[in-house]
């Protein structure tokens, strides 16, 4: 079976279709990143004008590059939830026309789940191998930081999530404060390269780190506000140079990373996942990657850090996961409307082992 899906919860219109839920036939995306980069951060309205633009051309341009047609689709998934909803209104009406046109089903698909699902596409065979679960999924991007227990019959819980900001919400923040435009995670992420990353002892919020002890209820959780407070405190009315402005963007970072490789390694241990995915647009991050792969090694766990071209928001992920749904015959129809936010409650999700 074949499904074409379709993405607009943010800036990204994308469009892919992918066979048997792993094969990538296409994947194409077309950003607006500059486009918004003027006003330091999405603008829905803009987001959703540019979607109306780009969405057909788009989902024709990903049928040309897999060689087929809309009459070659089995189904159309498309991200549903959550995101900003004129973004994903756009989305959603094209494919519910599409999918009445040709009398094919629709899938709406979650799209923090897709993400995780993302790091699977390439190896679909550790999906079935009841030995990789439980599976920790550690979700890093601009709009969601959590930590998800998925287990083989496909239960699934957020063990912990961020209280204030997202890591990649913390990047653009920080890089806004520095001056280095938007978005900023892969601009820190650049020149933290050349930086001291001890050059500032940033807090690590909700780790202990402080001496302040962490309510149990909040073991898995992540806070970034304190950290972003230090970083505006720390460089006011200062004129870094470049080896000043690396030095705060290396510490910034560090303090951010450790974090999230912290409240991993913990859940990991305490759940005893012997596989740990990392997905979602900040685990584009090097220096995530790096602590990542060092401490999985370190306490014998697997690390399965999504492909790049699959961390940022595409249309694989959501076509990938719709195949699922599709062959266990879970479809919408099309009266399926969107969401804003995350249901905190995934499910079972159709991809486990079980």
């Amino acid at each position: 079976m074949i499904v074409l899906g379709i993405e607009s919860s943010c800036d990204e219109t994308a469009a892919a279709v992918v066979r048997n839920g792993h094969d990538v036939l296409s994947n194409v995306i077309s950003s607006q990143m500059a486009l918004h980069a003027g006003y330091g951060g999405v603008i829905p309205e803009l987001a959703a004008r540019e979607h109306l633009r780009n969405i057909s051309p788009v989902v024709q341009e990903a049928l040309a590059a897999a060689q087929l047609t809309i009459a070659d689709i089995s189904a159309i998934a498309v991200t549903s939830s959550p995101g900003l909803i004129p973004a994903l209104l756009v989305g959603n009406a094209y494919a519910k026309g599409l999918a009445a046109a040709q009398g094919i089903p629709l899938i709406g698909i979650n799209h923090f789940l897709a993400h995780i699902y993302g790091s699977f596409l390439g190896q679909p065979e550790i999906l079935a191998d009841r030995s990789s679960y439980p599976i920790l999924a550690l979700v890093v991007s601009g709009g969601h930081t959590a930590i998800v227990l998925i287990e083989a019959d496909g239960s699934a819980r957020i063990l912990g999530s961020t209280l204030d900001d997202a890591a990649g919400e913390a990047l653009d923040k920080a890089a806004k404060i520095l001056g280095l435009g938007y978005p900023g995670g892969p601009v820190i992420d650049r020149i933290a390269k050349t930086g001291n990353p001890q050059a500032y002892a940033f807090p690590r919020g909700l780790t202990g780190a402080g001496g302040k002890a962490v309510k149990p209820e909040h073991r898995y959780d992540f806070s970034f506000s304190g950290v972003k407070t230090a970083l505006l405190y720390a460089v006011k009315d200062k004129t870094l140079d470049e080896a000043g402005m690396a030095d705060a963007v290396a510490s910034y970072q560090e303090a951010v990373m450790e974090v999230l490789v912290s409240k991993a390694m913990t859940a990991a241990s305490d759940f005893a996942a012997p596989l740990i995915c990392c997905c979602g647009g900040v685990a584009c991050n090097s220096r995530l990657r790096a602590l990542m792969t060092k401490e999985t090694a370190r306490l014998g766990r697997r690390l399965l850090a999504a492909p790049p071209k699959f961390c940022t928001d595409n249309a694989a992920m959501v076509a990938g996961l719709g195949w699922h749904y599709l062959r266990k015959g879970l479809v919408d129809d099309l009266a399926m409307g969107v969401e804003a936010r995350l249901n905190r409650s995934l499910g079972v999700l159709p991809f486990a082992s079980g």
